[in-house]
């Protein structure tokens, strides 16, 4: 197992009963806790600048406590990544000895990995792998869908700070993680994102003719022949679409969720530009 194990949980661009597309992340909290010991080493945190919908909503500002000028003073989630790395390699943290943990599989399987593919960012490694806390917490506490707060109180520990304040939830994760491991819980990596498979060159793509399209921007097809035979993250066949908009973008192919329909749109975030 590794030698420390870093908690995170992001804080995103959102909206009530809506879908902000492409959801961005505003707060990049992490903590980093010895394996060993269980004691809380060092806390991270950084905010990030949204690109594509700088402006939070009201519900955002109210839900996660972000105000304006935090994000305004952000700084782009490459930096954050980079910045992240420095704060591991300070603390002392060896990132080949790191696991990453979380609360349900959201963070690493699909925001960090969604915008990371959507701008053409690297990531570091060690965010391809992770441990989703609610696993092992129902091998010790029993099945049973509980949120955060739920499982702590479960724990016998109480929450400390903010609700969807992204330092204070991970925090809080910290703590429960530390509670488990002190019950003798096994802790081991329960998620994973595989390496996706290398698109062929554009003139070699042969989408079917067009179906209804999915937004004013986008257009959406069926997989095709000449289609990437990789999934997105419902575990079908991701679909190939094109960008319509006029712009530099226009003409440009992509992957998408293979589960979209025009009623409804994408049920997740996959994005992946064909080369």
């Amino acid at each position: 197992m590794a030698d420390h194990l870093v908690v995170v949980d992001f804080e995103a661009t959102c909206e009530e009963n809506a879908r902000i597309y492409p959801q961005e992340i505003i707060e990049f909290p992490a903590v980093l806790v010895n394996a060993a010991t269980g004691l809380l080493v060092s806390e991270f945190r950084t905010y990030v600048r949204p690109r594509h919908h700088p402006r939070l909503t009201a519900f955002c500002t109210k839900l996660t406590g972000i105000q304006q000028d935090q994000v305004d003073g952000g700084v782009e989630i490459s930096e954050a990544l980079a910045k992240h790395d420095a704060w591991l390699a300070a603390s002392g943290a060896d990132k080949n000895r790191l696991a990453v943990v979380t609360w349900g599989d959201w963070d690493c399987k699909t925001m960090l990995e969604f915008e990371c593919r959507f701008k053409g960012i690297a990531k570091p490694a060690y965010f391809d792998r992770w441990v989703n806390l609610r696993v092992p917490f129902e091998a010790a506490f029993g099945p049973g869908r509980r949120n955060l707060q739920e499982a702590i109180r479960e724990a016998g520990l109480q929450w400390i700070g903010r609700l969807h304040c992204g330092l204070d939830d991970a925090r809080n994760t910290a703590y429960l993680l530390v509670e488990l491991m002190r019950r003798g819980v096994a802790i081991s990596i329960t998620g994973s994102l595989a390496p996706a498979l290398a698109p062929k060159k554009q003139d070699e793509i042969r989408p079917q003719p067009p179906a209804q399209p999915v937004g004013p921007n986008l257009s959406m097809w069926g997989g095709g022949a000449g289609a990437v035979p990789c999934c997105c993250y419902c575990g079908v066949t991701s679909r190939c679409g094109m960008v319509m908009a006029p712009g530099p973008m226009q003409g440009r192919c992509f992957y998408g969720c293979g589960n979209c329909t025009p009623a409804f749109g994408p049920k997740c975030p996959f994005f992946l530009w064909a080369a």
